[in-house]
């Protein structure tokens, strides 16, 4: 048995509880021993009975004298158990739980842990944890601090508990593998110690110090993986380095209705010195919504055509690659590059010039693209947008495809930048920390519920009186960690009230994660196109989504999101030169809670909010599931 041994092959746990345990996403041996403790209850104080007192928690030591079983007169069950010690004698009751019965039987010896009630000299329990005593095994559920785990249908803390015990008992499996010098270096527990201190510690001192090296060993296994990533994509040699054109900037320049802005050109000078050496480039770009990633990587992909090789460029969902194709297309077909399609909407290669794929200097798709696309005969450059959705698997296959291809990756999620470099230490990191000239800043507001109404009215105002030509996106967040029937349900009949009670006199659309890809494409061009005022949405609904004249979030029980996401929402609006708005609904009466939305009504830059995120909320804030995705 090792770390990666399935999860059914554990003792007296098999078939029945490996389904169980799915829903735990706990489906191998590691996943158990790292299953995180929720907290402890302490059952550590175990006095004798005639020194307790009236409501303390404690573990009693006794011998069970009598079990029986008592019927009521509607049938249920009460369960009696009197247990002693030499100073007195104690009664423990539970409600319809027969097998206590069966399990406790006169002469054991047993633990009683719980709240215990003193009326006079008696004292009882009522529903203890309960443990029978052997010589020869530690007590696991009573006597000590108790791990209570997150739990689901038919596994509970104690089956939990009884579990992992017995995974510590294995010596071979808890055989050490950090270096023995890095272990002393950073004054660490071995594995063994720490995860019998990360599950029974002996005080909570204890369980921090386990913490503490299972989150050096996580970021520090991270890093080396990257390391080793990184390693392995230099080693790739191409055969050779890009030549940069004197004029191929001016050139392009000259088709960009803006000026780039010095953000944009000093990455823009990162990237050309990456194709000029002779390892492939890895880059990470990072950025704002709106603040101009895609005409960057617009420009290398004209590098790349230039260099006589083709690009692929791939994006998350099929309504961002149409995006991305209208894009390139406008600004790269006016410089003779030919720009097509491919996505399972588009199966055949039916965009652009409907030439042979091989003849495209740019193909745009999903990420679905490098498993399944035909082959280029000469990739130059893969374009990755939202890097932290694109596997390593779909990596790797990179290296299948011949000849390593310089890869540049783009993000709208707001990172901070010792957690990019963490989670993405084998790519290079480039920002763009400013917005197009004449993008003005949106402004937020945090709307407490009493102001609910007087908002609505605001909205309507601005949409039909104030700028004939607004329009407004109302987002509701996930009722679950994912988007599910429960929250599209939950959106639908929002919807209906704010079509029915609220804006009756606006026409409303409505999107979510469920929908096909044509039927969501279609209500997003509805939109873009003027025939809805307002569209009410599911977070899932894409971040790049490009509506011009959208000038209005409203963002639903905004306390359910983290800053950085809060952020990239506010971010689909203002993506022209009028002045946009973001109200953030709450219901919170928590001061903690309304002083963390405060910071998006003064904090414009997506990376301070990143950062202000990852100190409030931790880094399940930027890769966690709240309300976020996971990261691959």
């Amino acid at each position: 048995m090792d770390w990666h041994t399935p999860i059914r092959y554990v003792p007296l746990v098999g078939p029945v509880y490996e389904k169980k345990l799915l829903k735990l996403e706990i489906e191998t041996v590691a996943d158990l021993l790292w299953h995180k403790p929720l907290r402890f209850d302490d059952y550590s104080r175990m006095p004798k009975l005639n020194s307790i007192s009236d409501g303390e928690t404690v573990t009693l030591i006794g011998q069970v004298i009598s079990a029986k079983n008592v019927y009521t007169r509607s049938r249920k069950q009460i369960q009696y158990v009197t247990v002693t010690d030499e100073t007195g004698i104690a009664e423990a009751v539970w409600f319809n739980q027969p097998f206590i019965i069966t399990g406790l039987r006169p002469g054991m010896q047993v633990a009683l842990a719980g709240k215990a009630q003193r009326e006079a000299r008696e004292v009882s329990f009522k529903g203890p944890q309960y443990e029978i005593i052997r010589s020869n095994k530690p007590l696991l559920h009573t006597g000590r601090l108790v791990p209570i785990y997150a739990q689901t249908a038919g596994v509970s803390s104690k089956w939990l508990r009884s579990r992992i015990a017995s995974l510590l008992e294995n010596k071979e499996l808890l055989a050490e593998y950090l270096p023995s010098q890095l272990i002393r270096a950073e004054s660490l527990t071995s594995i063994a110690e720490t995860l019998q201190s990360f599950h029974f510690p002996k005080n909570l001192d204890d369980f921090e110090i386990a913490k503490t090296r299972l989150v050096f060993e996580e970021l520090f296994l991270l890093q080396l993986n990257a390391g080793m990533r990184r390693n392995e994509w230099q080693t790739a040699k191409r055969r050779q380095s890009f030549v940069i054109a004197k004029t191929a900037q001016q050139e392009f320049n000259q088709n960009v209705p803006f000026v780039l802005t010095n953000s944009q050109q000093k990455v823009t000078a990162e990237i050309i010195n990456d194709l000029t050496l002779p390892t492939p480039m890895n880059r990470l770009l990072q950025g704002d919504v709106g603040s101009g990633k895609t005409v960057v990587a617009a420009f290398v992909t004209y590098l790349t055509f230039l260099n006589k090789q083709q690009t692929l460029f791939m994006a998350p969902t099929e309504i961002l690659a149409e995006q991305h194709f209208k894009t390139l297309t406008q600004l790269l077909t006016p410089l003779g590059v030919s720009v097509g399609l491919q996505t399972g909407a588009h199966k055949a290669i039916v965009k652009g010039r409907k030439k042979t794929p091989k003849k495209y200097d740019v193909l745009v798709g999903t990420h679905a693209l490098i498993e399944n696309t035909v082959a280029l005969e000469h990739i130059g450059l893969v374009v990755i947008d939202e890097q932290h959705r694109f596997g390593v698997k779909q990596r790797a296959l990179l290296r299948q495809k011949g000849e390593v291809p310089h890869v540049l990756t783009m993000t709208a999620t707001p990172i901070p930048r010792t957690i990019a470099l963490t989670f993405h230490g084998d790519l290079d990191l480039s920002t763009i920390d400013e917005l197009p000239q004449g993008r003005k800043p949106i402004k937020t507001w945090v709307v407490p519920e009493q102001k609910r109404a007087d908002a609505y009215t605001w909205i309507e105002k601005e949409i039909t009186k104030t700028n004939p030509h607004a329009q407004a996106f109302i987002v509701v967040p996930f009722i679950e960690p994912s988007e599910t029937l429960a929250t599209v349900k939950a959106a639908t009949k929002e919807f209906e009230n704010l079509q029915k009670k609220v804006f009756p006199n606006l026409k409303l659309g409505l999107i979510h994660g469920k929908l096909k890809a044509s039927d969501k494409q279609k209500i997003l061009d509805g939109f873009r196109e003027g025939t809805y005022d307002i569209l009410v949405a599911t977070p899932v609904v894409e971040v790049g989504i490009d509506i011009p004249r959208a000038s209005i979030m409203v963002i639903e029980e905004a306390d359910r999101f983290g800053l950085a996401q809060l952020h990239q929402l506010r971010g689909r609006v203002g993506r022209n030169d009028q002045q946009a708005y973001c109200l953030l609904f709450s219901k919170s009466r928590s001061p903690q809670t309304r002083k963390r939305l405060k910071h998006l009504e003064t904090t414009t830059q997506g990376a301070k909010l990143a950062e202000l995120d990852l100190s409030l909320r931790g880094a399940g804030a930027i890769f966690g599931t709240k309300q976020h995705g996971a990261q691959e």
